[in-house]
């Protein structure tokens, strides 16, 4: 506080100015400015890389790659975060056994100001999608179009033109090219061209999974428009992935077991997601299930896929019973996945088999 002085006057008579008190040092309130932008996707596919790549192309901000058993764990991560401005989870479906903690933690960062935006193509429980509509969660939602694809058409204004090609490859690895809006994205362009480009960037990705640095540098090179073919050894680095899924069919053949309605097999020295096709295909039986052991998490990481002759929905039925089991799953009507307690794997497949009709 400053006090102005008196002044004396030369008259015998002394005046004295009234003191003015100015507050120019009083203490302000800093607010924290919140300014980071993270996007939590799925690091397993070419659906959540490139979702996030389009994200980061639209806004900038940092990736946050993880697999469905890790998604609740980066979520309470960010949630903290007293800097996080704008959230997008891509690609990353939820099961009955982590919703309600999923909405709980929307709620906090909503009332942090946090602005969030899910979206996803997985089977969800339509009174999750309705709480969070309520506490204003953007919600994009489709279970007819791959999660890329969604991102390109909700922001497509912020894209440049190649990020449909980011989006056709997605579409294909997730075998929904012949879906609305994916079908007329891979018309733009050569189909062998997409496809070959398709193959090759998700075998960099599966076979990559034990090196996080590498995802994210995939994540960087499509944000920048590179075609997978001109990411360094990326060709080279797909013959290896297919010389190892050659093997596979020997092992397959060799060790798939077959029930009445499936086919299965643990998986021992390769990911599950890139042998379940085998098992299908080679079981003779509509629905194919590849499990492999995380020893780290005394879990099974298990891979479910249907033919086109499936009738029903394999992503309900596995939430369903994967979270009766203690684990959690979910996914699409012919694709999906399941996390199950070590102990409870034999029962999770018997009991697949017998609501397999």
């Amino acid at each position: 506080m400053v006090v102005s002085k008196t002044k004396k006057s030369t008259s015998k008579k002394t005046t004295v100015k009234k003191t003015v008190t100015k507050k120019t040092n009083a203490k302000k309130t800093v607010t924290k400015q919140r300014t980071k932008v993270i996007c939590i996707s799925h690091k397993e596919d070419a659906d959540g890389i490139s979702s996030a790549a389009l994200i980061r192309q639209a806004f900038g901000g940092d990736a946050l790659l993880v697999d469905y058993p890790g998604q609740m764990d980066a979520l309470r991560y960010v949630v903290s975060d007293e800097k996080l401005k704008s959230l997008y989870i891509c690609d990353l479906g939820l099961s009955k056994k982590t919703q309600d903690e999923f909405v709980d933690i929307m709620t906090t960062l909503r009332k942090n100001k946090v602005n969030v935006t899910y979206i996803d193509h997985h089977d969800i429980d339509p009174t999750v999608v309705k709480s969070l509509k309520k506490i204003k969660v953007k919600v994009i939602h489709d279970t007819n179009e791959c999660t890329t694809v969604q991102v390109y058409a909700a922001f497509k204004s912020k894209l440049d033109d190649h990020a449909s090609f980011v989006a056709t490859c997605a579409a294909i690895t997730d075998y929904m090219e012949d879906r609305p809006l994916g079908s007329k994205l891979l018309q733009i362009y050569d189909r062998q061209f997409a496809l070959i480009s398709a193959t090759v960037l998700t075998y960099n990705i599966v076979g990559h999974q034990k090196e996080p640095d590498y995802l994210l540098y995939l994540v960087e090179e499509l944000a920048d428009s590179k075609f997978p073919h001109d990411i360094p050894n990326s060709f080279e680095f797909a013959q290896i992935q297919v010389e190892k899924l050659s093997q596979m069919i020997a092992k397959v053949k060799k060790g798939m077991k077959t029930m009445k309605n499936l086919g299965h097999m643990e998986i021992l020295d390769a990911g599950a997601s890139g042998a379940v096709n085998f098992v299908m295909g080679l079981s003779g039986k509509d629905v194919g299930v590849a499990y492999k052991e995380r020893v780290d998490h005394g879990i099974y990481a298990v891979s479910v896929r249907g033919s086109k002759n499936c009738k029903v929905h394999l992503g309900r039925i596995v939430n369903i019973l994967a979270t009766d089991l203690g684990g959690s799953g979910g996914g699409h009507d012919k694709a999906c996945g399941a996390v199950i307690p070590k102990a409870k794997i034999k029962k999770f497949i018997t009991e697949l088999n017998k609501k397999i009709n």
